[in-house]
């Protein structure tokens, strides 16, 4: 059997539902992975609303939720992940960027929960009524979902942490790196590893380069860096992720042609794609 990649959230930083967004999409971060009978979910910004009405709808019964890190914008979709609330769903949450972190952070349980508690949510964690795990893992693990399905994870370059994941099965592969920062004139040889020969890479392009020089320190790359390392590691297929909030839909037609241009076999990730591997 193949993946099945689907895109329900591509912007980065905050939601955008502006009429000049809608081509490419407003939600931010979260992207569904279909491998054997594993439905993973990279990430749990406002585009999980969505997944969670597809998957009530369908009826599905278990998914597992890799979190990139617990920045805002990657999160605040968790609230309303409506799956969460019914009794008997199996849900494992995954992060690597909390465990033994020397700045002190919470747990990743106390982190959502922290969210969604009042005066910030009314809604308290423990209302969620599924059968809700939480797993705490060093980014550069590895681990199996079942005997069909393993997850490599690398640490990425992002203020307070972040992790990339690899998702393996059937000999496809699918690689999620955002938030990341480059250091220009070096290769991050984390990410190399992680999207070595992959299917496909979804990236952190929120900047251009000239963007990039100002935003030095603020955790993010540029599609330039994307198309080189995926290129460099011999990777199938680029997405372009984690777009810009300034970036209308014709400021992104200009980047995903730019791109292309430079390398056919990328492309900008939009909201409601489906890729299969």
């Amino acid at each position: 059997m193949g993946v099945s990649v689907r895109f329900w959230g591509v912007r980065g930083t905050i939601p955008c539902p502006l009429a000049t967004h809608m081509a490419f999409g407003g939600n931010t971060s979260c992207v569904e992975v279909t491998a054997g009978s594993q439905r993973i979910v990279f990430d749990a910004g406002t585009g999980i609303r969505l997944l969670g009405r597809q998957m009530m709808a369908e009826q599905v019964s278990h998914a597992t939720l890799l979190l990139s890190h617990t920045h805002l914008d990657h999160i605040s979709g968790f609230p309303f992940f409506t799956p969460a609330f019914q009794p008997g769903f199996e849900f494992r949450v995954v992060a690597g960027h909390l465990k033994g972190n020397r700045a002190g952070y919470p747990d990743l349980q106390s982190v959502l929960a922290r969210q969604m508690a009042r005066p910030l949510f009314p809604v308290p964690l423990k209302t969620m009524g599924c059968n809700l795990e939480f797993q705490e893992i060093t980014a550069g693990d590895r681990f199996a979902l079942d005997d069909a399905v393993t997850v490599r994870t690398a640490p990425l370059n992002h203020p307070d942490g972040a992790t990339g994941y690899r998702v393996e099965h059937g000999g496809r592969s699918v690689a999620y790196v955002t938030d990341t920062e480059h250091i220009p004139g070096q290769t991050d040889q984390c990410i190399l590893d992680l999207i070595a020969d992959a299917d496909l890479v979804i990236y952190d392009a929120t900047y251009t380069d000239e963007e990039f020089a100002c935003k030095i320190g603020w955790g993010h790359s540029t599609w330039r860096e994307g198309v080189r390392l995926a290129r460099l590691a011999g990777a199938a297929r680029l997405a372009l992720f984690h777009h810009e909030p300034d970036h209308d839909d014709d400021i992104m037609d200009t980047i995903e042609r730019d791109a292309r241009s430079l390398w056919p076999a990328c492309f900008a990730a939009r909201e409601g794609m489906t890729v299969t591997l």
